[in-house]
């Protein structure tokens, strides 16, 4: 059977794809919308939702291509001497494209097992915004041949999204674009671009890039999308459209029945996109005479048939003049206040205890509500935001204070910059100063009591073990130090009595990266004595400034004394022997 394409326009796709499609789908969730903990809009069912801002999607909701798969199924393994099929051309994915798919899937397989991402759907995904980065003109390394650049979203029958990358993207320094073979407008690349092909770049031209890109930003909420109400929540916040995602589905059974990969370069082009309105519309005529006023007529009555419902009462005229739009609440913010955000400072691996909170307030000073307030980790560091990424977008409040979930901290310390912009207005942003120190313990105990001791040039029988704590709370992965001193008020190395082995048999008496393990224990190597006898002294100190002496004595082995012989045994032992009779 011939494919079957339609030329679905924006007024046209509701009737077309969701006709077809609404069959073979589940009955969806009532609508709904929650906020997630980085402060986003999420539908709650497969519904789109009205109210989600454009920018809070991969693609700002740009256009995409509407062709819709063939209804036979395909068959990936076509021969030679038979005619080609139009599902055996619709099946087929160019090898580096498709390669770029199964590497993401391995990727996300083990940063996120329990998302349960299919490359297919990337490959639906990919074939809706780009026809397969247009049929597989890549080079090599998984880059489009030339850029695959969305429309500008002006406001001009798609969302109003202003520059935010200052055109580095989309070449675009007045709006935004969709931008490379997955279609991220550079809002949304900034914080969810991944390298895929380990060159050391994030390029959303890059088909192994954007592929992976786009797999972690479908599994970012924790959904698993291997049931169907998550995929379809992953689905929308792609492109917040029912259509949308009726087409990527379709075309996501599609691949699953079978697909093959061809040579770069030979892939089809869909031509049918959401934004096309060719014949929507009659062209215009110029009336030759102006059309004469029409007469007021007194209102009818209710012909059979009619429900009798009055008519809807007139609307108010407008109070904004002709030609311009009211204000929204991110036209009217002026500059970010910070809102009492106190030290931030976390131990290596902790939370921080300190939320970032800022105001948007207006240029008198007042308070702007309903804002989008975008926080961003910035700087050489693995810290993130609870949600495990490194940016958050925040609703502002009544009062206009946009409170940031929590930081994470990582492993690497020292100083970060978390940042907090406007989104959708260039104004100046915070910079907020964090800092990450090692972790540490607070005290240090032993988990034995036994006394330890050994004889000269022997080896102590049990080995030292601590338990380090901060605040009664485990401390692990905590630096240490252990070393044998010359007495309590001398804490130099002592060159004498107890020591440990390095690798070599050689005696040492300072060891150094130590670490506590995940249940806050240490268990030093074992101790062996020289020749020396007396008590001495082991110091293990940690980063943080926790102090433990352990006492070590060394002392030759008691020995037993011989028995005292009784009076009559000294007296019959001192005698002479009897003469024989």
């Amino acid at each position: 059977m011939a494919a079957q394409f339609g030329r679905l326009r924006k007024g046209a796709v509701n009737t077309t794809v969701a006709a077809v499609v609404v069959a073979a789908l589940a009955a969806s969730q009532a609508p709904g919308v929650i906020t997630d903990d980085a402060g986003r809009r999420v539908t709650t069912g497969t519904q789109p939702s009205p109210d989600t801002p454009a920018e809070d999607s991969a693609t700002g909701n740009s256009p995409y291509y509407t062709d819709l798969p063939p209804l036979n199924s395909p068959n990936p393994s076509p021969s030679a001497d038979t005619p080609v099929d139009p599902g055996v051309t619709e099946a087929a994915i160019p090898a580096t494209v498709l390669d770029a798919y199964k590497r993401a899937q391995a990727a996300l397989q083990q940063a996120k097992p329990g998302c349960n991402l299919p490359w297919e759907l990337l490959a639906a995904i990919g074939k809706v915004e780009s026809g397969q980065a247009r049929g597989g003109r890549v080079d090599a390394d998984g880059t489009t041949i030339s850029p695959i650049l969305g429309p500008q979203l002006n406001g001009n029958g798609f969302a109003n999204i202003g520059d935010t990358d200052n055109g580095a993207y989309d070449g675009d320094s007045s709006y935004d674009r969709a931008v490379g073979p997955m279609q991220f407008i550079p809002s949304t690349w900034e914080w969810a671009g991944r390298d895929g092909n380990d060159d050391g770049k994030k390029d959303p031209n890059n088909i192994y890039d954007a592929a992976l890109a786009a797999g972690h930003y479908l599994c970012r909420f924790g959904w698993d999308l291997s049931t169907q109400g998550d995929l379809d929540r992953a689905i929308l916040s792609y492109n917040n459209s029912r259509d949308y995602l009726n087409l990527v589905m379709r075309w996501l059974e599609y691949y699953r029945k079978g697909t093959h990969e061809i040579p770069d370069g030979t892939g089809t082009v869909p031509s049918d996109r959401s934004d096309d309105t060719a014949g929507a519309n009659p062209t215009p005529t110029t009336p030759s005479t102006p059309p004469a006023p029409s007469t007021p007529t007194a209102p009818s009555s209710p012909k059979p048939g009619d429900n009798g419902s009055p008519s809807p009462e007139p609307t108010p005229p407008s109070t904004t003049p002709p030609g311009t739009t009211s204000p929204t609440p991110t036209d009217t913010v002026h500059h970010l206040e910070d809102a009492g955000t106190a030290k931030l400072s976390a131990m290596a691996g902790d939370t921080f205890a300190e939320k970032i909170s800022a105001r948007a307030e207006t240029k008198a000073g007042k308070a702007v509500a309903k804002v989008r307030v975008r926080f961003t980790i910035i700087g050489a560091t693995d810290a993130t935001f609870s949600t495990g990424e490194k940016y958050a977008t925040v609703l502002t409040s009544s009062i206009g204070e946009a409170l940031a979930p929590a930081i994470k901290a990582g492993e690497n310390t020292g100083e970060f910059v978390v940042r907090v912009t406007v989104v959708g207005r260039t104004i100046a942003g915070l910079d907020y100063r964090a800092t990450v120190t090692e972790r540490a313990a607070d005290a240090l105990t032993r988990t034995g009591n036994t006394a330890l001791t050994c004889t000269p040039g022997g080896e102590f029988a049990d080995q030292v073990e601590v338990k380090a704590t901060y605040k009664d709370a485990v401390a692990d992965k905590v630096a240490a130090t252990a070393t044998l001193i010359k007495s309590a008020d001398d804490p130099a190395e002592n060159d004498k009595g107890p020591y440990f082995k390095d690798a070599d048999g050689k005696a040492v008496r300072t060891l150094t990266g130590l670490t506590t393990d995940a249940k806050g224990l240490l268990k030093l190597p074992k101790l062996y004595a020289d020749d020396t006898t007396g008590t001495f002294l082991l110091r293990i100190n940690t980063a943080g400034g926790a102090t433990l002496t352990v006492e070590l004595k060394v002392a030759a082995a008691e020995t037993s004394p011989s028995p005292t012989p009784s009076a009559s045994e000294s007296a019959s032992g001192s005698a002479s022997p009897s003469p024989s009779a």
